[in-house]
């Protein structure tokens, strides 16, 4: 029996030798290289800041199967640095505008959408189909969740984030170095590290770490070069500087063989014992919103943006207090006063709703989708 010789027309067809001929003569990388890159199955977690540049490059790079997991939709807001989606995409789920765009950037990849939030049911059935894991999330909790999943299941990860001006990559390999509770063995108080809607992100700095995260990725498929495991990347993109920190494993850290029962309690992010999932949170449109608030004995309306948002824009007669000072602060507010919490889009007026309401306020409701739905309504807005 002789042995088999892979020609290139065996490994790749004449249209993948046309489109990956600049990566195949790479030193290196060959035909070998591009059929791991083929055979592989990679799942990214968001299709946001870090998952955009993350899902271009590996379809460009020829990725075979590319899964998408994302419940969310592209908004407005999104679009100046989630660059897999476009202005026509508004509305639309991000799963679907992303996976849109990576079969017109490469129609020989196949693309599998999951439009759902990652949760502690699927999370290990999920990974199972996989080969490696990129993680974009933008939550503490979805960020143990994958990492927790990720070790419960053998599979490699290639961690990001980002907030401001600054971001961090690396590579958790289960047994093989340290993980995500050897950086964070306790989460972080909610409020202590602000996501991308509470503390702003130069969109650039999205290319960059997702870029670097793509590359990473790349090396562990085809085995080329050396990975981040055991080390963290951080930049600081203000002054464009690059460190590199070795991580260790710590011996207090034990293996993840389960679990946890749910991720936004373990991060702190708890429901009040008196506004239960039986106790819907109130909302109004931006059109509600202004009806209340010609009335002659209107609401208390509170802005729990940072002051650098507000700069930009506010409503008229807002109070403002940040979401980190509110339980401080809570004392400027009556307990029977009618409230209304508003902040950009949603989702920290969410939460202060519920911090007012565990500290007695009875009366409070918020203003859906935030100052951006207000602006779309074309109501006023002043910059004092």
């Amino acid at each position: 029996m002789t042995d088999r010789v892979d020609t290139p027309e065996a490994t790749c067809t004449p249209e993948e030798l046309r489109r990956y001929a600049r990566q195949l003569i790479l030193p290196g990388f060959g035909l070998e290289g591009q059929r791991r890159l083929k055979e592989a199955k990679v799942l990214v977690i968001g299709a946001g800041g870090l998952g955009s540049p993350v899902l271009l490059y590996l379809a460009s790079v020829g990725v075979g199967t590319i899964g998408i997991i994302d419940d969310d939709t592209v908004e407005v807001s999104n679009l100046h640095r989630q660059i897999i989606h476009s202005t026509s995409s508004v509305g639309e789920a991000k799963t679907r505008s992303a996976a849109r765009r990576l079969t017109e950037l490469n129609p020989l990849v196949t693309v599998v959408e999951h439009q759902h939030r990652l949760n502690v049911d699927t999370a290990i059935e999920l990974f199972s189909q996989y080969d490696l894991v990129l993680d974009g999330a933008d939550s503490f909790a979805t960020r143990y969740l994958v990492s927790d999943a990720a070790e419960v299941t053998g599979r490699r990860v290639v961690w990001g984030s980002l907030v401001r001006f600054g971001g961090q990559v690396t590579v958790f390999a289960p047994g093989s170095g340290p993980g995500l509770r050897d950086i964070y063995p306790e989460p972080p108080e909610p409020g202590e590290v602000p996501s991308c809607a509470e503390g702003g992100v130069i969109p650039s700095l999205c290319g960059i770490i997702g870029s670097t995260m793509a590359n990473e990725a790349i090396k562990i498929l085809t085995g080329i070069g050396d990975t981040l495991l055991g080390r963290v990347m951080l930049l600081d993109a203000a002054s464009f500087q690059w460190t590199t920190l070795r991580l260790e494993a710590s011996p207090d850290t034990d293996p993840r063989r389960h679990l946890e029962p749910d991720y936004e309690v373990f991060c702190g992010i708890t429901p009040d014992d008196g506004a239960s999932a039986e106790q819907p949170i109130e909302m109004l449109t931006a059109n509600q919103l202004a009806h209340v608030l010609d009335r002659p004995a209107g609401p208390v309306l509170v802005d729990v943006r940072e002051p650098k948002e507000i700069e930009l824009g506010r409503i008229p007669g807002a109070l403002s207090i940040p979401l980190g000072d509110l339980s401080e602060r809570a004392g400027e507010l009556a307990p029977d006063d009618e409230i209304v919490v508003y902040c950009q889009s949603g989702v920290r007026s969410e939460r202060a709703v519920r911090q007012l309401r565990q500290l007695g306020f009875s009366h409070v409701s918020h203003l859906d989708e935030g100052f951006q739905s207000w602006l779309a309504a074309r109501q006023p807005m002043s910059h004092r």
